[in-house]
């Protein structure tokens, strides 16, 4: 036996095993009640300048200790006791989800040469089927890749990266089936639709054909999961012969491969958050050299693309909003950039993409995306208008250089996900097709408004919200489904979901806070919430949350606190500072163990956290971190009703920082709320990788939500 006592014998003291429960009467019937397991208390102590810091949890991190899984299974088991008179409920929720999606169906089909490709989705299939047609969208249907056979046998499977060849001929693609990101790259051949003998294990997300339809680039990953080494691979050879191409030996940089849209250059590019570098070499030479576009230079972000002999560069240089330059290829250092667009106080430059005769620039101003078009032949330039005063819109897939139309992804709190070609030189916009909402859902019958909180040093910090008019009273009664995030500079913009309206036609209404750490008001409202500037993201939470009850928009008796990964230290931190404010707290793979993970660098991403939330080691970060890390700063008290989930198998954000998390506030707890901790043994950071399984995990979700409020139908 394990010098850890083993889990079952220490779940509560005085008690035998898990299953024992105890018996009350409710409303005149037997009712069992599920007693929570407690994770056994082993100090680890651990002094850094000077603090002595005791983590009585830290044995939760090795997965291959059996005590490590029992305690997980255990907190399952729980988790199914607690919620089985839910069951039912459960089941009616997720027919009522999947009753408003069209299961069968079909994407807007793109065009890459010859061919039109598209995926659809079968009624029962989890999985989408990738397909194509050649010449017109009236010739046979070619099926390149049925996800759904790949994933007979497996519990998970998710494809990472496909990537057809410049001939059409060949098709590449990755596999994970874990859930810890670890691929395995396969070619088909596309004609015979044989598999081609060369497997690469071990990959990284990144891939990328030569022009020679022979060719790929591709990444693998080191111990702690960074992309660090770009390898050759020619089809037929073995993938212990590769030739390695570049090795990013700076442990705090990750590195990927791409191709600029003329299909001219391959791109390779390394960085770490607030510094890039980027590499270039010509696509019908793939066994050349790659040469620098300019090296790195901290703190100088910068990322490129190619058009008729120059480089187009979006960089910060001297421009916090970023600001596009243009460089020759046969010298595209800094000191040949030239300005194009200048910078701009009010609106942040995000990205460019490159057509042969226009140029679409991707823009934020005021909290909102827009999507500048400029023709290189006649020097005009204009902006698309969109139909609604607060929108999300974003590029669809392009990937034909010589077009005159722009996909488009356009959607608002309200409108359905919507398909448009826009043509770049008539300015007409066609839907392509709306995504159809089963049910007979009316948009009219929902409102959505863009309010204003004052945070607590008077910046305005934007609210997007969305109800159903004849449910919302404004005088307090609505419960809120409150989405936060605030990190890496991420854009959180209003988006519409079929599933949502479970919850706003029993009452509720949604919003996203679009606090500082995020990116919706330009770049310095990420640098305001980014290192020693990141308490200011929690406090916009709790500004966002006092605003809503202030203004009758809700109470914090009706307050559910909801975010994930980095957006799960946003809602742990927001908690701890102000458990009073909310009701239910839903955090999903939070990252809620700042110090222990950011002190060990052979986790994956630490190193890379540094830029964004500071290095531990450093006093000053160390002591700022304490102030708000969410498993350092539980406390004895009341606590809202919580559900936190994980995945087994997640390389983000391990599945022992919620595991932790949860134990910890087991044992400082005052209050009878439900504390519930869900791990998806055979998965990762993202959930499920089948389209139902996921949307059952949603249907559990809400159903824990509404039966706090005593809502059973």
């Amino acid at each position: 036996m394990s010098s850890r006592m083993n889990v079952w014998r220490v779940i509560l003291p005085g008690l035998v095993s898990l299953s024992l429960i105890a018996a009350i009467s409710c409303g005149g019937e037997k009712q069992e009640t599920a007693v929570p397991p407690a994770a056994e208390k082993i100090a680890h102590v651990d002094t850094l300048h000077g603090d002595i810091r005791v983590d009585e949890y830290y044995w939760l991190r090795d997965k291959e200790d059996t005590n490590v899984i029992a305690y997980l299974e255990a907190e399952n088991e729980y988790l199914e006791k607690v919620m089985a008179h839910t069951e039912e409920f459960q089941e009616e929720m997720y027919q009522e989800l999947l009753s408003r999606i069209k299961e069968t169906d079909i994407n807007v089909p793109y065009r890459l040469g010859d061919y039109y490709y598209y995926s659809r989705t079968e009624e029962g299939k989890d999985y989408p089927i990738y397909c194509r047609k050649k010449g017109s969208l009236e010739a046979e249907e070619e099926i390149y890749l049925d996800q759904n056979v790949l994933a007979e046998g497996y519990e998970y499977l998710d494809i990472g990266r496909m990537k057809v060849s410049p001939n059409q001929k060949l098709l590449a693609y990755t596999i994970d089936t874990t859930g810890f990101e670890n691929f395995t790259l396969f070619v088909k051949d596309l004609e015979s639709g044989d598999l081609y003998p060369d497997i690469i294990k071990d990959c990284g997300y990144s891939l990328e054909w030569a022009n020679d339809n022979q060719t790929l680039f591709y990444t693998i990953r080191d111990e702690a999961n960074r992309p660090f080494k770009l390898f050759r691979h020619e089809l037929g050879t073995q993938q212990e012969d590769d030739p390695l191409v570049y090795h990013e030996t700076d442990d705090m940089y990750w590195m990927g491969i791409g191709k600029t849209k003329d299909d001219e250059y391959l791109v390779m590019g390394t960085g770490t958050r607030g510094t890039d570098e980027y590499h270039f070499l010509d696509a019908d030479n793939p066994a050349g050299e790659f040469k620098i576009v300019h090296p790195r230079t901290r703190g100088l972000e910068y990322s490129v693309d190619h058009h008729k002999g120059k480089f187009y560069i979006v960089t910060n240089d001297e421009a916090t909003n970023f600001k596009l330059m243009m460089a020759p290829v046969d010298d595209p250092g800094k000191d040949n950039w030239k300005e194009v667009i200048p910078h701009r106080e009010d609106v942040k430059l995000d990205y460019i993409d490159v057509f042969e005769n226009h140029m679409v620039v991707w823009e934020r101003a005021e909290g909102l995306r827009q999507v500048q078009i400029r023709n290189f032949e006649s020097g005009e330039n204009h902006f698309i208008e969109f139909p609604e005063p607060v929108y999300s819109v974003s590029p669809g897939t392009n990937p034909e250089f010589k077009s005159k139309l722009l996909r488009l992804d356009y959607v608002s709190l309200v409108t359905p996900q919507s398909v448009y070609d826009y043509d770049m030189n008539t300015r007409d916009m066609e839907l392509k097709k709306q995504r159809e909402v089963l049910g007979g859902y009316d948009k009219t019958q929902y409102a959505s408004e863009r309010v204003f909180a004052t945070g607590h040093d008077g910046v305005k910090i934007p609210i997007s919200m969305m109800y159903k008019k004849d449910n919302f009273k404004k005088d307090g009664s609505n419960p809120m489904y409150f989405y936060v995030y605030g990190a890496y500079g991420a854009s959180m913009d209003p988006w519409f979901s079929s599933s949502r309206l479970s919850l706003l036609d029993r009452g509720f209404a949604f919003c996203i806070a679009h606090v500082r750490g995020g990116g919706e008001m330009g770049r310095e409202w990420y640098d305001s919430g980014k290192k020693l500037n990141k308490l200011n993201t929690f406090r916009d939470v709790i500004s966002c949350a006092e605003y809503l009850v202030q203004e009758n928009y809700t109470s914090s008796e009706k307050l559910v606190l909801v975010g994930g990964s980095a957006g799960g230290t946003t809602v742990g931190a927001a908690m701890n500072m102000r458990p009073d404010l909310f009701e239910v707290v839903i955090a999903h793979v939070p990252f809620v163990d700042i110090i222990n993970t950011l002190m060990d660098p052979s986790i994956p991403l630490t190193t890379i956290e540094w830029e964004e939330l500071g290095d531990p080691h450093d006093p000053e970060y160390y002591q700022y971190m304490l102030e708000y890390s969410p498993y350092d700063n539980v406390e004895a008290g009341e606590y809202p009703a919580m559900l936190v989930t994980t995945g087994l198998n997640d390389p983000r954000v391990a599945f022992w920082e919620p595991a932790k998390w949860v134990a910890r506030m087991r044992q400082m707890k005052s209050d009878d709320n439900p504390l519930l901790l869900k791990t998806n043994m055979g998965s990762g950071h993202m959930g499920a990788s089948g389209r139902y399984e996921a949307l059952r995990e949603l249907a559990f979700e809400y159903v824990f939500i509404l039966d706090h409020f005593g809502i059973d139908s």
